[in-house]
């Protein structure tokens, strides 16, 4: 790694020397603009926009619209001025409980590396830390501006954490938190269940960017030839269950399975919220099934009673007797 900052940590009156390194690393597959027949890459230059020329970086100034086609111009010279610019110093604040930082602000991660000669109060603060489970409110100025950060211990390292300032926190303004949105006690108790079914320690390492995993196959089926196989489509889950009650037991019974558990009394047998619909048809199907039996057993037998009524008919009746043809005198000549 290669530290990205060097300053101290100012710690009461005491200094401790450190190298700012990234502690995190984007795993994205990267991609670059190319030209779609030939594959050369799309360069893009530097223009301005009122003589058309190409402008060097030497050239480039930073500037701030004020609206009306107006724009401030500032310089390096203006930045070097501002005292933010040349301080090297993490200064501490306060330490406080670290539950009582909401996640939200937190931005990037830095890990910190001691100076050789600022070893022992490096680890002096380290273990402070630890043992008064607390996490220590900075200020420090990174790439030209003032953050507020945390300083938290992770795996024997002092870990720095820069945050968002509050204003840049946005409110939620949604309108259904005005609707007056009444859950039932059943089913509050029946999503609580579902959540201690799904309960289980974190740990970050089983799970996997499948999405990132899958693009790296197509790559490499590219570059050695090989013929692209498309992953099996996952199937959609419905957009919203049509029984609230019966989806949060069909998931609690799933996630029972999963655990290897016996599915909960109330909920065994329920369907999924996916297969709803067949369940249901199905249900109507078995109970369709005895009435239209019993029509079945009813409609044969009253065939075979009249089948056999008519053999017996056809018994009792006699046979017509045959009727000899009477012979017609021949005339003499």
């Amino acid at each position: 790694m290669r530290a990205i900052w060097r300053g101290a940590v100012s710690f009461g009156l005491v200094s401790i020397g450190v190298r700012v390194y990234s502690a995190t690393e984007e795993k994205d597959i990267r991609f670059h603009q190319v030209h779609r027949t030939d594959g050369g890459r799309i360069r893009y230059k530097r223009v301005c926009s009122i003589d058309g020329e190409e402008v060097s970086y030497d050239d480039i100034a930073k500037g701030y619209d004020i609206g009306g086609g107006e724009m401030v111009i500032l310089s390096d010279e203006d930045f070097a001025e501002l005292p933010l610019s040349t301080s090297h110093a993490i200064d501490v604040l306060e330490f406080v409980p670290a539950e009582q930082v909401d996640p939200i602000l937190y931005n990037k991660a830095y890990f910190l590396e001691p100076d050789n000669a600022a070893m022992k109060p490096y680890v002096l603060l380290r273990d402070a830390l630890t043992d008064s489970e607390r996490v220590a409110i900075v200020k420090v100025a990174l790439r030209q501006r003032e953050q507020l950060a945390t300083l938290r211990v992770r795996e024997g390292v002092l870990l720095l954490n820069t945050m968002l300032w509050p204003d840049e926190i946005r409110r939620p303004d949604f309108g259904f938190l005005d609707e007056d949105i009444t859950v039932r006690p059943p089913e509050l108790a029946m999503a609580s269940s579902l959540i201690d079914s799904m309960a289980g320690e974190f740990e970050p390492d089983v799970f996997t960017d499948d999405y990132r995993t899958a693009l790296q196959e197509v790559i490499d089926a590219k570059v050695e030839g090989r013929e692209v196989v498309q992953p099996e489509e996952v199937e959609e889950a419905p957009a919203a269950a049509v029984d609230l009650m019966a989806a949060l037991r069909a998931s609690v019974d799933r996630a029972r399975a999963a655990r290897g558990e016996e599915p909960a009394g109330a909920g065994a047998g329920q369907p999924t919220p996916i297969s709803a619909a067949k369940s249901a048809k199905a249900a109507a199907a078995k109970k369709a099934t005895p009435a239209a039996k019993k029509a079945s057993d009813k409609a044969a037998k009253k065939t075979a009673e009249k089948s056999t009524a008519t053999k017996k008919t056809a018994k009792k009746t006699p046979a017509a007797k045959k009727t000899p043809a009477k012979k017609t005198p021949r005339k003499s000549a």
